[in-house]
């Protein structure tokens, strides 16, 4: 029987709009695409919009991002369905680049992001990226939540303030202090807007709620004459073509300044796209190329910043909404892109009618959406060191700064990690525990005492449970300290370890090397896959005096000839 030979390394970058095309692709699909994006495209109409007024821009940004990217990711991408374009988790990053470096330092960090994605896709890390912790992300988006709901109230209540502060606490500090100068009017715009996307998502599912609540709201305004700010009076409309691509002045200086914001950029996009295609997979039963879909987003985000927009990643709720509505391949992603190009020529004359205080009330609907309150609850009772990653993760993501927010959640992630890894590791000697106290390993205690009746006179051994990395070294440190007297010979049982990292392997030689110096046989078995090549490479194993065997058996006779050898001199 021949085994099947791999796939070429390449595969894993073709489109799946190719491997679709290959498949075969006739009209009745093409029509069942066709309808689906132009549900999706009468989502993402008001949506881009009102994102892009959120970070800090004006609202034909918004659709430039989701015509450019979103046609990019779809035709390049590792998804079957994969709707992408800008989405709520890049707002508070691209306002505060905006904010600091003016909308030429947001193109530069998102060229920098796209390179990114796309060197992040090439050395294969698409799996990897998706490990993330669930605390980090919930915690993540949740205070992204919470600044773009904080971001809104501005516009929702129709507050006269010259300019809103940047950071969360002298946000709200300046609401308070403006608090009477709200506007009922623009309230009542708000409201009504906000209740009947409540309402159509209640009773009328299918419906496209935040496009029917953003015509609404200017129908409203114009029938009525009402006094509130619409993108004609604050942004003067918008343009209906798409612009000349053009890039700013890119010096050493500005690369610099802006690499912490471009990897935040870089992080979200690879996140949310490949979160986003993984929920995809769970609703169709395909399954996505995860390198592909990062180089994918990161030419969509190339692009996306020569053509003057902002940046981009795969949006779960529209993908949901592109696969409720029929999708059947990554054309429905490319005629989404389309129709948005087609309502831009002939729709924008008629955005400036479109009134703020509506966009608000879908932005703190998307807000909600991301808040994930039920999981952020679900994880509060979580283990305490879970529950303090995603508090930590929320309060810096909101308070001070989401690169920081993403630098500590991670490090702090990671070390709470590495603390219950080494906390599970075990290292038993011939009659005790010396590291692990947990009922598990209380219930092995009977297995070394049966080793240990096999031992020879004057013979000792390690049996050591778990992955021996750097964070359990300090453990055989501990156990050579109280070393008093040295046996003749010892025999370590590696028979359980699944994992050892070049400091497990640094501190098992230093146990060799006192072992030589107090003329102790070292006899190791056990080693498996993984382990054994690393003692292997690390010249931890294939010494003459060092001794090798499959089975405790194995090196329980190898003592047992080595003591008669010594007894007959």
């Amino acid at each position: 029987m021949t085994s099947r030979a791999a796939p070429p390394l390449w595969h894993m970058y073709v489109p799946k709009l190719v491997t679709v095309l290959r498949e075969g692709y006739g009209l009745k699909k093409f029509g069942k695409d066709t309808v689906a994006g132009l549900t999706v495209a009468i989502v993402a109409l008001p949506l881009a919009m009102a994102l892009a007024i959120a970070s800090g821009t004006t609202p034909d940004k918004g659709l430039v991002t989701a015509i450019v990217a979103g046609f990019v990711i779809s035709a390049l991408g590792g998804s079957r369905v994969q709707i992408g374009g800008p989405t709520g988790a890049f707002v508070v990053v691209v306002f505060n680049v905006i904010a600091q470096h003016g909308y030429d330092g947001l193109v530069v960090a998102t060229l920098m992001a796209g390179v990114m994605l796309i060197a992040a896709g090439l050395m294969r890390l698409g799996v990897i990226i998706k490990y993330m912790p669930q605390p980090v992300v919930t915690g993540f988006t949740s205070g992204i939540a919470l600044i773009i709901f904080s971001s809104q109230i501005k516009d929702f209540f129709g507050l006269v303030m010259a300019k809103v502060p940047a950071d969360f606490l002298q946000e709200w500090a300046a609401y308070l202090e403006n608090w009477q100068s709200f506007q009922p009017v623009t309230l009542a715009v708000a409201a009504g807007s906000l209740f009947l996307i409540m309402l159509l998502r209640r009773f009328a599912p299918k419906m496209p709620a935040f496009l029917f609540a953003v015509v609404a709201g200017s129908l409203a305004v114009a029938a009525f004459h009402l006094q509130v700010d619409t993108i004609g009076s604050r942004f003067g409309g918008i343009p209906n073509t798409l612009p000349v691509p053009h890039l700013p002045a890119i010096t050493f200086g500005h690369l610099k300044e802006l690499l912490p914001s471009a990897f935040t950029i870089a992080f979200l996009a690879g996140i949310e796209s490949l979160l986003s295609a993984v929920v995809a997979d769970g609703m169709t039963g395909y399954r996505h190329r995860s390198n592909c879909e990062l180089v994918a987003q990161g030419i969509a985000n190339l692009a996306s910043a020569f053509f003057g927009g902002l940046p981009a990643t795969g949006a779960i709720a529209r993908t949901a909404t592109n696969i409720r509505s029929g999708a059947k391949s990554p054309v429905a992603g490319l005629m989404h892109a389309v129709f948005l190009l087609v309502f831009m020529y002939c729709l924008a004359p008629l955005a400036s009618y479109v009134p703020l205080a509506s966009l608000a009330a879908v932005l703190i609907m998307v807000a909600w959406g991301m808040s994930e309150i039920e999981r952020f609850l679900h994880l509060l009772k979580a283990p305490r060191g879970d529950m303090l990653v995603l508090l930590v993760t929320f309060g810096l993501t909101a308070l001070v700064d989401l690169t920081k927010a993403i630098e500590v959640g991670v490090v702090l992630a990671a070390m709470l990690f590495m603390y219950r890894m080494a906390g599970a590791v075990e290292i038993q000697t011939s009659n005790q525990i010396i590291m692990g106290d947990t009922d598990d390993f209380r219930r092995r205690a009977g297995d070394i005492q049966d080793l240990r009746k096999q031992l020879p006179k004057d013979v000792e051994m390690f049996q050591f449970n778990g992955p021996f990395f750097f964070g359990a070294v300090s453990q055989l440190a501990d156990v050579m300290a109280r070393a008093e007297k040295w046996p003749r010979a010892y025999i370590l049982d590696l028979t359980r370890v699944p994992l050892l990292d070049a400091s497990g392997a640094s501190a098992l030689d230093e146990f060799i090397r006192r072992c030589r110096r107090n003329r102790t046989q070292v006899v190791i078995c056990g080693l498996r896959g993984q382990p054994r090549t690393v003692a292997r490479n690390m010249g931890l194993i294939g010494g003459a005096d060092i001794q090798v065997t499959d089975t405790f058996h194995e090196a329980v006779k190898i003592t047992e000839l080595s003591g008669s050898a010594s007894a007959r001199r």
